[in-house]
């Protein structure tokens, strides 16, 4: 067995290290005979010992605990995707999800929404906030474009806006499903604490939310069918799937794909007369 595989943590450092820029992080003076970081600069970056550091290069001391490698991920300026695979690598395991407030999604993954012609599709965040939709969300669901980026929040249309709570069916069940799936979302992504002010302003707002919240249900937003009462079009259904986005654990896509031909025609028919 090479070197390499028996001790892929320290290549992977050692390799993260030597593609950095010494000059950059004020480590000059005498001349270097290799590229990047020296193991002690990558230590004093971490505040580790380098013996210590020097160590897990070396494959000896044990496995580093948590908190050393988020320093070190942080000393070498990893990315999301390279932090995980160093605690992949070093214990094990994905670390532990840190919620990050989404910045927006990019133009090519709006473009996949809006080649959903006849199908309402959104990008969600993690604690349900809505950023991205296409024409056939603003048509059929909610015209996001019209609200303040604040209240583009699925469970505060679901419980305070009285045309989104006509739409549904059966709202009660809606209403149990989102709250059991928001609240398994935010914990996933770490946003627990993060959405502790809109929760308490929720359960003000909502004896309903309230009471709902303190059931604790979890749920998966996983696939099913939707039934919507739609002012124009009538009784709608959709089958509606959600996806991750890779690289992006902060968004969430939700398809509403027309249950019936019947029912993806009508979509159409409105989309037309809505665009002359």
């Amino acid at each position: 067995m090479s070197e390499a595989a028996e001790n892929l943590l320290g290549t992977y450092l050692k390799d993260r290290r030597t593609r950095l820029d010494a000059a950059a992080f004020g480590f000059g003076g005498s001349r270097r005979r290799t590229p990047g970081l020296r193991r002690e600069e990558v230590a004093q970056r971490a505040n580790i010992s380098p013996t210590w550091y020097t160590w897990l290069e070396q494959g000896r001391g044990g496995a580093p605990s948590a908190d050393v490698l988020d320093r070190i991920a942080g000393a070498l300026l990893l990315t999301d995707v390279e932090r995980e695979h160093l605690f992949l690598i070093g214990l094990g395991r994905p670390p532990e999800v840190r919620y990050q407030a989404p910045e927006g999604v990019s133009p090519r993954l709006q473009r996949v929404l809006d080649a959903l012609e006849t199908s309402p599709a959104i990008i969600r965040t993690a604690i349900w906030d809505v950023v991205a939709w296409n024409r056939a969300a603003t048509i059929v669901l909610t015209d996001y474009s019209k609200l303040a980026p604040e209240q583009r929040n699925i469970l505060r249309l679901i419980f305070s806006e009285p045309r989104v709570r006509a739409a549904q069916y059966d709202w009660e069940s809606v209403a149990r499903f989102v709250v059991a799936a928001f609240r398994a979302d935010a914990a996933r992504a770490g946003a627990v604490s993060h959405v502790a002010e809109f929760v308490d302003e929720m359960c003000r707002l909502s004896p309903e939310f309230a009471g709902l919240w303190r059931d604790n249900d979890v749920r998966s937003h996983g696939e099913g069918v939707k039934h919507l009462r739609h002012p124009v079009l009538g009784r709608v259904a959709f089958e509606y799937s959600a996806f991750a986005v890779d690289g992006r654990p902060d968004l969430g896509m939700v398809v509403y794909n027309p249950a019936t031909p019947e029912d993806a025609e009508r979509i159409k028919a409105l989309l037309a007369r809505q665009g002359d």
